[in-house]
């Protein structure tokens, strides 16, 4: 190996493991190493070392692993700059964590410094009440271009799998069944008999006329509004606009605690405002909410009802049992999502998830990226079991 290489291999390893590390204290590092040093010392390193400085940009010195970060917005340009946008999102989640700086992003020129993500659009969610109204809108502006990412990611997959399962039950000729005129039917085709296997065998069905147009399916998302179901509740409410407007689709947007907030028309009109219309934490009362949902069920066979909880439920728990058992045995397409996100496997009351599985009810993490298949599945009546992992 070179000195060029030794010298090379060395500054990456002060890098990963820090200014603790002694093996590696005198790597030569370069001066964009320098500053990606500086800017990972800022919230990694021991606070032991508040004495010790880095190399900043321009060459001048900046803050090194004390608690202080003096300049916050260059440090989000620094690591903006020098680190991949997947890593810089880790940063700055392990900041605000490890450093308490939520409230340095109220400052409307830090926020204009700081990636969008999901992480962040968060944090705001949940410190809503506190940011001054000089930041409310830029903070505003950042969750907006999260929710537009996400949209981008999502519309129109999930269109076209709502329009084309629609459209699929469509050319079914009992696509309207709830509207089937059975006294008629039945009269019309007694004719058809059949006395060997005593049935009888329509030739034709015959429909009640409507007198007025009507929405071909009823979307209900039941959304627990927990710090912990954070991500699922900004991805669920990017679902719930898509789905609020599309014509096909009558849908409703419900978020719970112990208390129960319908959102529907927040975010059938905008995402955002439904996004700060969340209040985070508190308790969980998923019966309470699930009974309230029940109210907006008119036909059951063409209805689907999303409950997104990891169910740690603080309410009457055989009450919920028995509405979510009671939906699915009328034909309504019931799913039990433990989590709407692109992280792991979800932290969940899996007691409660096997007894809600055994009803019948699919009950699994999703996706974002899956959905639309899930969303497809559920509108063609097929077995929802496969998602269940």
């Amino acid at each position: 190996m070179t000195e060029e290489e030794q010298n090379r291999r060395t500054a990456h390893w002060r890098l990963i493991l820090g200014d603790d590390s002694q093996a590696f204290a005198d790597a030569v590092l370069t001066d964009e190493q320098s500053i990606m040093d500086a800017a990972l010392a800022a919230i990694y390193d021991s606070e032991g070392s508040e004495n010790k400085s880095k190399q900043g940009v321009g060459g001048g010195k900046t803050g090194g692993k004390g608690r202080s970060m003096p300049n916050l917005a260059k440090w989000l340009t620094d690591i903006r700059t020098f680190f991949p946008q997947d890593i810089v999102s880790v940063i700055q989640s392990d900041a605000i964590e490890r450093k308490g700086l939520t409230k340095l992003l109220f400052e409307p020129e830090t926020l204009q410094n700081v990636r969008p993500d999901i992480s962040m659009v968060g944090t705001l969610m949940a410190l809503k009440g506190q940011i001054p109204e000089k930041s409310k809108e830029t903070a505003r502006q950042l969750v907006q271009s999260v929710v537009d990412e996400i949209m981008k990611r999502m519309e129109s997959d999930l269109r076209r799998a709502v329009t084309g399962a629609i459209n699929k039950r469509a050319h079914s000729p009992l696509s309207n069944f709830s509207a089937i005129d059975w006294k008629r039917t039945i009269n019309r085709n007694l004719k058809n008999y059949d006395t060997d296997s005593k049935r009888l065998i329509p030739e034709k069905f015959y429909f009640f006329e409507r007198s007025k147009k009507q929405k071909d399916w009823t979307v209900i998302l039941d959304i627990d509004q927990s710090g912990s179901m954070c991500d699922s509740i900004i991805y669920s409410s990017v679902m719930g606009s898509i789905f609020a407007s599309m014509p096909s689709l009558d849908t409703h947007v419900v978020v719970f605690d112990t208390e129960i907030t319908d959102l529907t028309e927040m975010c059938r009109n905008d995402p955002v405002d439904m996004l700060f219309g969340v209040q985070l934490g508190g308790g969980t009362d998923i019966n309470k909410s699930v009974a309230y949902c029940q109210t907006f069920i008119e036909n059951p066979y063409k209805t689907m009802f999303v409950l997104i909880s990891d169910l740690y439920e603080g309410g009457v728990r055989q009450g919920l049992l028995r509405r979510l058992s009671e939906m699915h045995e009328d034909g309504v397409k019931v799913i039990s999502l433990l989590a709407l996100s692109d992280s792991g496997k979800p932290d969940y009351d899996v007691n409660l998830a096997k007894e809600i599985s055994k009803l019948g009810v699919a009950c699994f993490a999703c996706t974002p990226d899956r959905l639309p298949e899930l969303v497809e599945a559920a509108i063609k009546g097929l077995d929802l079991k496969k998602f269940e992992s």
